[in-house]
């Protein structure tokens, strides 16, 4: 797939595309080298009450904003609450790493003794969390390494997804989804970014071994406002797939439009991600079939152990891999609740109700928990 050296603002959960040509080159061979997965790490009683004696502050400094990241934040602050660690403040930077490095200065005042983040920029912020990690601050990254950081040294841990799992379950949607056999679709992220783009790679890799589909079209979209647009194309020009697949689930909501408006019901979609309006369209058996969720609070509580257990002098895992749920209709208010810890939303409830009245008696397709 050709790849563009853009990325657009719309999604807004990731970074600005100014910085993706920057890192992204030094950091796909940076995920290479680290271990594919480590152990959950876990602290022992002793450790815990080491922790809770030591009285440990902590802050974290985020790249943006969004529902994902909020329970990141949560698992992160449950987990400091029960190891009696102080959050002293919670920033976001609104994806400008400028912003992100006065952040991280304006919180090296505070003396933490921990701090998560997820760096924009790696080469930019790097002064700032060596001046962090230098006076003592035990640094937990998400998802994104730093060139040139040091384990044990300048960092505590990297915690990070599945990417190439995720691609892989999303194969296996896909499947399930047309019963192994037919025309599929796939609408990719056209950008040179690394999740996405590994993440495609692998589900285009992982759906070669079902042998009698076929990958019959690829799209590529930047913005996911054009994924409604190149839908609707894709079954005009292809009008026998029976299942599309979407980099991602805000990108996808334009997918599943486009199929209402052309009513083309039969056919499938396949994504990544928890979102509450595809969630509704597949709790009512619509056009979205599953998506492939991690577990952004599992992430939080994750970070925060590996901060704590670093700051009393714990050896802790280099990276630390969380892992991923399949979800179709079946199991939604489960996978909603692995990844947020939140109750279901009461409009999903209301839909998943309204589902079972509908068709009691209806074919709900395979569990694939």
């Amino acid at each position: 797939m050709k790849r563009r050296y853009s990325i657009s603002n719309d999604w807004g959960q990731y970074f600005h595309w100014q910085l993706i040509a920057i890192w992204m080159c030094s950091f796909a061979m940076s995920f290479v080298a680290l271990a594919k997965d480590s152990a959950e790490y876990l602290l022992s009683q002793q450790q815990e009450a080491q922790i809770y004696k030591a009285k440990l502050t902590a802050v974290m400094a985020w790249h943006g904003s969004s529902p994902w990241i909020n329970a990141v934040t949560s698992g992160a602050k449950k987990e400091f609450q029960r190891l009696g660690i102080e959050l002293l403040a919670v920033t976001e930077a609104h994806y400008d790493p400028a912003k992100q490095i006065s952040d991280l200065e304006t919180l090296a005042v505070l003396q933490p003794d921990i701090v998560l983040s997820l760096s924009i920029d790696g080469l930019s912020s790097k002064p700032s969390y060596l001046r962090l990690s230098k006076a003592g601050t035990q640094l937990v990254l998400l998802s994104n390494p730093i060139i040139g950081f040091s384990h044990g040294e300048d960092y505590a841990g990297l915690v990070g997804v599945n990417i190439k799992g995720m691609g892989q379950a999303a194969a296996k949607l896909v499947a399930q989804a047309v019963a192994a056999r037919g025309e599929v679709g796939m609408i990719f992220h056209d950008a040179d970014y690394y999740i996405t783009n590994q993440r495609d790679d692998a589900f285009v890799q992982a759906l070669k071994q079902y042998s009698e589909i076929q990958l019959s079209v690829k799209k590529g979209f930047v913005k996911k406002s054009q994924t409604a647009q190149l839908t609707a194309a894709m079954i005009i020009q292809n009008p026998s797939i029976k299942a599309i697949y979407v980099s991602w689930d805000a990108a996808a909501e334009g997918v599943i439009e486009a199929l209402r408006i052309a009513n083309r019901k039969d056919i499938k979609v396949i994504t990544h991600d928890l979102g509450t309006n595809n969630l509704i369209d597949m709790a009512l058996h619509g056009n979205m079939y599953g998506t492939v969720s991690d577990r952004p609070f599992e992430i939080g509580t994750l970070m925060a152990r590996i901060g704590a257990g670093a700051a009393i002098g714990d050896t802790t895992p280099k990276y630390t891999q969380v892992s991923y749920n399949l979800v179709t209709h079946q199991n939604i208010e489960a996978s909603w609740q692995l990844a947020f810890q939140t109750p279901l939303p009461a409009i999903l409830q209301t839909a998943l109700k309204q589902s079972i009245l509908a068709s009691p008696l209806s074919d709900r397709g395979d569990d694939a928990q």
